[in-house]
């Protein structure tokens, strides 16, 4: 069994609800969300460690991990979080491993995405709607990079049609290569 570390809980992630709990809190992969390449030092904290290699475009919502590669079918069949423009919506963290942790991001897919392709970056904003960045520096000796067990970030969700959009959550940790990362299927009405 792999060692777990974290995911969301509330809203259920797409591995909270198809996968083991074990599976669900292991889906880690390069940090930085949206890069494509390894080896890069965060601007903001350049002594953190630098990022692994992040999930390729097909392969985002499973982190690359093949115990969870159906995660990443394609489909609208997925189970739907009912949301509205511009709410508050609540999203709840649960750790088994703690990290320091450098940042939470949130990215939404764009309004006319495709769900009868694979995730893909293109069809995510580039930039997060919503982030929590924690300030310590360096990871090492800063006492507050560890996010307290559960944490809830409330954040207004972005304007979109009607219909299914998928919400990425990504967990940037400071003191290893990795994010962990959840996907959230939402229906806007």
């Amino acid at each position: 069994m792999e060692v777990k570390h974290g995911a969301v809980g509330s809203p259920p992630s797409r591995a909270q609800l198809y996968l083991e709990s074990w599976q669900a809190n292991g889906l880690e992969a390069g940090k930085f969300f949206p890069a494509d390449q390894e080896g890069q030092r965060d601007p903001f904290a350049p002594d953190d460690v630098v990022n692994a290699q992040p999930p390729t475009d097909g392969r985002i919502a499973s982190a690359g991990k093949d115990f969870a590669a159906a995660l990443d079918e394609v489909g609208t069949d997925w189970k739907k979080h009912p949301v509205t423009s511009g709410e508050n919506l609540e999203l709840t963290w649960g750790f088994h491993m703690p990290h320091k942790t450098r940042r939470f991001n949130y990215f939404l897919t764009k309004n006319g995405w495709d769900p009868s392709q694979p995730l893909a970056r293109a069809q995510f904003d580039s930039e997060p709607f919503h982030s929590v960045q924690l300030s310590g520096r360096p990871y090492w000796s800063a006492d507050d990079l560890i996010p307290d067990n559960p944490t809830t970030h409330t954040m207004r969700l972005p304007q979109r049609n009607a219909g299914h959009q998928v919400l990425l959550a990504v967990w940037e940790v400071a003191d290893t290569g990795n994010a962990f990362y959840q996907v959230i299927d939402l229906q806007y009405r």
